[in-house]
């Protein structure tokens, strides 16, 4: 990205190419904007979640629950005598929402709160929940933490495939490295990955996450599956879709009777996003994990 222009790149989903070209001239990623110094709502971007979940064959009913769980840490305020305050929040947006958020412009306008006063915590998580509801269609739940309230570290449970002796050779999304992987013996599993690696569709930059995924089934080839997630090396999509993109696949390819999908991405402009969708198991605590 030069002179502020914008890269437009392929979105690949399973109906075939998609370009973002006409969304990436208007979404605030990728160009060059100001910093609001007043409260400015309006600058919060809605981005449809139909497309890339119709690429998928998703229809209105959907095959897991969950919720998009972002953290932001760069959050500040003013109290009523003008001394600054500093926080930071909790995000939960139900997939059940019409549309997303566009991260650079929840950063804008986050920013636009800083010169504002409000009177408690309370107030500004009313404020932000209020206009995030707005934006996506649907109830956002918000809690915004003080410094002293900041949580521990959250652990990985579960075997780490990233030792693996594998070659690979694929690095654009290939759900058929999945065909086969899954055996007759019956088995329960949790296990993680560091080596997940996608691309903004927007801005083509690099988006890093830790990916946890745990089933109930046909036992799931670790070979395999390891080598489907790092095929994303090279893929353009959003946070959300990538997650729910692999659940579909392995859905597809392994059947497992009960699966979970979550991802941890690294945070970006202060803002992490992650994403987790389970048939069985409902949403965890937005806990930070070592690289975020």
């Amino acid at each position: 990205m030069t002179g502020g222009q914008t890269n437009t790149h392929a979105w690949r989903g399973g109906a075939g190419l998609v370009y973002v070209a006409a969304m990436a001239r208007q979404i605030p990623l990728g160009r060059d904007t100001g910093h609001p110094d007043r409260y400015a709502p309006d600058l919060l971007y809605p981005v449809a979640r139909a497309e890339g979940r119709r690429n998928l064959g998703l229809g209105e009913k959907l095959p897991f629950d969950g919720a998009d769980l972002w953290t932001v840490w760069e959050l500040s305020w003013l109290n009523t005598r003008g001394k600054p305050v500093v926080a930071t929040a909790d995000l939960r947006i139900p997939i059940t929402s019409p549309n997303i958020v566009e991260s650079k412009s929840l950063k804008l306008y986050l920013n636009s709160l800083n010169s504002m006063r409000y009177g408690s915590i309370a107030d500004v998580a009313e404020v932000i929940r209020s206009d995030l509801t707005r934006v996506v269609g649907a109830g956002v739940g918000v809690r915004i933490d003080a410094p002293q309230q900041e949580q521990g570290l959250g652990q990985p449970h579960g075997t780490c495939l990233d030792e693996l002796d594998v070659t690979i050779s694929k690095y654009d999304v290939d759900p058929e490295l999945l065909s086969g992987a899954a055996s007759g013996d019956e088995a329960e599993e949790s296990l993680y990955t560091n080596l997940m690696r996608s691309n903004c569709p927007v801005t083509g930059q690099p988006d890093w996450a830790t990916v946890f995924i745990r089933y109930r089934g046909a036992r799931i080839d670790h070979a395999s599956l390891l080598k489907y997630l790092v095929s994303y090396r090279t893929h353009d999509e959003f946070h959300e879709q990538c997650v729910e993109r692999i659940f579909v696949d392995i859905q597809r390819h392994c059947a497992p009777s009960a699966l979970t999908i979550y991802a941890r991405y690294t945070r970006r402009g202060g803002i992490d996003i992650n994403p987790y969708r389970s048939n069985f198991e409902q949403a965890p605590e937005n806990r930070r994990i070592w690289r975020q």
